[in-house]
């Protein structure tokens, strides 16, 4: 296929490489002069763009230089990406484009960003926005063994533009990688939450080295190596649903006690204050999004998992007290609201709307799926 690259820097051009090295014609373009045998390397776009049946726009989204983590950032205003750079080559690339070429941009950008800043700017060719899952020092290796490919388009269905560029994966790929079609926001979501999701868990434990550290006859390796170990929850797919928040006798009352750890043993942050605060906003936003929709809210149960009857650390009651809290009434009879607390739970027909945090509620009742946005 004849394919072209638009940015040939540390992304771009391991990329652009790999891709002639699969036996496909390339051209690359890039603001600098790029020594390559492998890519025809363009000194304009229109030249890179010309006669290609898909350009990849590898150009960076950039960050101001003191949010890169090097130094401390925490006290500083948050800021989004710089997307000038994107602004001017999908601009020019839309220039010199037609509708019999696909126009894929891989930049790394915030959930929403496609749709409120680029979309509008494509208006001669297609476009998809596919983001790449690579690390510096493995580029060329990560584009052709991705642990999944992310392919987004407007509304998340297989149109013809993902089914091309499958079809050109298809032709480079070493592995077997899952293909993963949703909406632009939705491929955005994947990527940073990825990247975001691994700081977690470095963070994570890097603090049980601090309290190894800290508390002493820790070694943290035996501790990781046993969490590493633990197959059936942590590592895996359990627990990967979003729905109603954590609770039982165990999870919220240990987190709260890890505060007082926190504090005793001076690490000088606190992790388990975050994630408290954001179980209990988490529940505040479910309540308000739920009140939307009438003020006698029923639950379908009180208990913090299903088939048993503790409400020890009940997510469900900490969400009617925000019920209350806000002006609502937690009702047995005649709910506008009917509140499905577990997957499994059977709610019965009748004079109310369904809000299922699940999203797979099937039944006769108007139902809001929480959580899915996507045709709404």
């Amino acid at each position: 296929m004849k394919i072209g690259f638009i940015g040939l820097g540390k992304l771009g051009l391991p990329c652009a490489e790999v891709v002639a090295q699969k036996e496909h014609d390339v051209t690359g373009y890039d603001i600098i002069d790029v020594q390559t045998e492998l890519v025809q390397f363009k000194t304009t776009i229109q030249e890179c763009v010309r006669d290609r049946e898909i350009v990849f726009v590898a150009v960076p989204t950039p960050h101001d230089p003191a949010y890169d983590g090097s130094a401390p950032t925490a006290h500083l205003t948050p800021k989004d990406f710089s997307y000038d750079i994107v602004h001017s080559v999908l601009k020019e690339a839309n220039a010199y484009m037609n509708k019999d070429q696909l126009l894929v941009l891989i930049s790394t950008v915030l959930p929403g960003t496609v749709r409120r800043e680029f979309v509008s700017l494509v208006t001669n060719t297609r476009f998809v926005y596919n983001p790449y899952l690579i690390a510096m020092g493995t580029v060329a290796w990560d584009m052709v063994n991705p642990e999944m490919v992310m392919i987004g388009t407007q509304d998340g269905s297989e149109t013809g533009d993902a089914k091309q560029l499958i079809d050109f994966y298809k032709t480079i790929m070493e592995n077997n990688p899952r293909y993963v079609i949703g909406t632009w926001d939705e491929c955005e979501c994947i990527k940073v939450f990825y990247n975001t999701f691994i700081s977690t868990k470095i963070g994570l434990v890097n603090m049980i080295q601090d309290v190894a550290q800290r508390q002493g006859n820790i070694n943290t390796d035996v501790v990781t190596t046993a969490l590493a170990q633990s197959t059936q929850r942590i590592m895996g797919p359990s627990y990967m649903k979003a729905g109603m928040g954590d609770g039982g006798a165990c999870h919220p009352r240990d987190n709260i006690a890890l505060r007082y750890m926190a504090e005793k043993l001076n690490l000088g942050y606190d992790l388990f204050d975050s994630v408290m605060n954001a179980r209990e906003r988490q529940a505040e936003n479910m309540a308000i999004e739920i009140l939307k929709y009438g003020n006698r809210i029923k639950f379908s149960s009180d208990s913090y998992k299903p088939d048993v009857e503790y409400v020890d650390g009940s997510y469900s009651l900490l969400v009617q007290h925000y019920i209350k809290e806000h002006g609502g009434w937690i009702v047995q009879d005649k709910p506008s609201v009917y509140v499905r607390v577990h997957e499994t739970d059977n709610i019965p027909e009748g004079d109310f709307i369904v809000f299922d945090p699940w999203r797979t509620y099937k039944g006769p009742n108007k139902t809001i799926g929480y959580g899915n946005t996507r045709h709404s």
